[in-house]
């Protein structure tokens, strides 16, 4: 018996000590890596990550925001029998506020502006944000921008002998790639953990309206949004923003927003202080095998099939029609309806996009000119009651929802980033349309809705 557990003992040491020469393999043929004085017997030096680290750390910042929240009062105090029976002093019918902190992270891009770099959501609804530096400073921040679809926002702060962190070029990442992700989770502080690149182009999460997510699996937490996403020469390839948190921690699947997907709509803030989308003006779908095969095409073939064109739009003018199967735009190849939505969702109207299509076993090239998405429309200006504190704009082929507040009626049922495409069965195409056929419901409305990769029903009721 205890033979065998010796034996196992030593097949648990050789493995591991056999993954820890992987491991320093690796790291000795990395020249991007210094070599630190280590405790491998006789002085010799071993790989470490520290140097790099030294110059990324003080690009990466705390970000701590505070609301003031109004708390909702007892409904007995609205009744003046309660209050002079009980004698309730006048104090007590003030309304009450309650001023609440969160945290979060940053990352300086712009060190001589001051600008920093994090998530919406982190600095979404906030009264006064501050931002703290590595080496003990704080600054308060002001809101440059914001693009709560990608889910960035862009902060300046006045200070001196900031650091920056290099920008990486995040298409030329690969699947296995190590990074590291460096915020603030939970409050504790400045933290690092280590990892590789799980999968690219991640989308149909439905955390965000447009998405291409880089998966990761180094240990993202709550508090590490907006934080950095590194590679080994410690250029920045993502702002890391989510987790897949079954049991509200960490379990090894974490994503974050590709360095050139967020800078694209920071270089509009910074330029016009807003994000204006592009649109084209078409209904897609992926590339099925079935619809591979029904327009005769190689089932190896990745695209998004175009299901209707709009009329008027930049894609009917470009020439696209039914049926087209677009497999490049922009020079980049499409593999799903998602990438495509998102690749002219980044772009700014007026843009010009090449695409390349196939009809008819034929390969096209198309230039297109992006057409202007409306502003968000708040449904609180008319459109329905049942749609109080819900905002719309109009989106590809229907009504998306960029924001819903907490206290909305239809708080329960919706969400941002969902697309709504017909209201009591009847199909819309843009917000004018949805308040048209919203205005003729009454007592409830029956609406479908495009969440993620999903199609379902919504019921709202009065």
């Amino acid at each position: 018996m205890q033979q065998g557990q010796g034996r196992q003992s030593l097949r648990y040491f050789f493995s591991g000590t056999r993954a820890m020469c992987v491991a320093l393999v690796f790291l000795l043929a990395q020249p991007s890596l210094a070599l630190l004085p280590g405790v491998l017997g006789g002085g010799e030096k071993m790989p470490s990550l520290a140097p790099m680290l030294k110059t990324v750390n003080p690009a990466v910042v705390n970000i701590s925001t505070f609301t003031t929240q109004r708390v909702q009062q007892n409904p007995l105090l609205n009744d003046p029998f309660f209050r002079h029976f009980f004698n309730v002093p006048q104090q007590q019918m003030q309304p009450r506020q309650r001023r609440t902190q969160s945290a979060g992270s940053g990352v300086i891009i712009d060190a001589k502006n001051g600008t920093v770099l994090t998530n919406h959501h982190v600095v979404a609804g906030a009264d006064e944000i501050m931002v703290a530096m590595e080496d003990g400073r704080s600054f308060k921040a002001t809101l440059l921008g914001a693009d709560p679809d990608v889910d960035i926002a862009v902060l300046k702060i006045e200070a001196k002998n900031l650091v920056d962190v290099r920008l990486a070029n995040s298409d030329q990442l690969e699947v296995g790639d190590f990074v590291l992700a460096i915020g603030n989770p939970f409050g504790l502080g400045q933290t690092v953990t280590t990892g590789i690149v799980s999968a690219l182009g991640r989308t149909g999460l439905g955390i965000e309206g447009y998405e291409n997510f880089i998966q990761t699996d180094a240990s993202i937490n709550p508090g590490n949004s907006g934080g950095a996403l590194v590679n080994l020469r410690g250029e920045l390839v993502g702002i890391n923003t989510a987790i897949l948190a079954p049991s509200g921690g960490n379990v090894g699947i974490g994503f974050a927003i590709p360095t050139n997907m967020a800078m694209a709509s920071v270089e509009q803030i910074l330029e016009h202080g807003e994000v204006s989308r592009g649109q084209l003006g078409v209904i897609i779908q992926d590339l099925t095998p079935e619809l591979a095969e029904a327009f005769s095409i190689s089932e190896r073939t990745r695209g998004a099939v175009v299901a209707e064109v709009q009329p008027g739009s930049a894609a009917e003018k470009a020439g696209l029609k039914a049926g087209d199967v677009v497999i490049e735009a922009a020079g980049k190849a499409v593999i799903s309806s998602a990438q495509l939505r998102t690749a002219i969702g980044l772009r700014r109207a007026g843009d010009k996009v090449t695409l390349k299509v196939l009809r008819d076993g034929k390969t096209l090239s198309l230039k297109a000119v992006l057409g202007e998405v409306e502003t968000s429309v708040s449904a609180d200006a008319g459109i329905h009651p049942l749609l109080e504190g819900v905002a719309l704009s109009d989106d590809e082929g229907g009504v998306k929802v960029t924001q819903v507040k907490a206290d909305a009626p239809a708080a329960d049922k919706l969400r941002a980033g969902d697309l709504i495409v017909s209201v009591n069965q009847r199909r819309v195409q843009n917000v004018a349309e949805f308040r048209k056929y919203a205005s003729q419901s009454e007592n409830g409305m029956l609406l479908r809705v495009i969440r993620g990769r999903y199609a379902t029903w919504v019921v709202l009721k009065g």
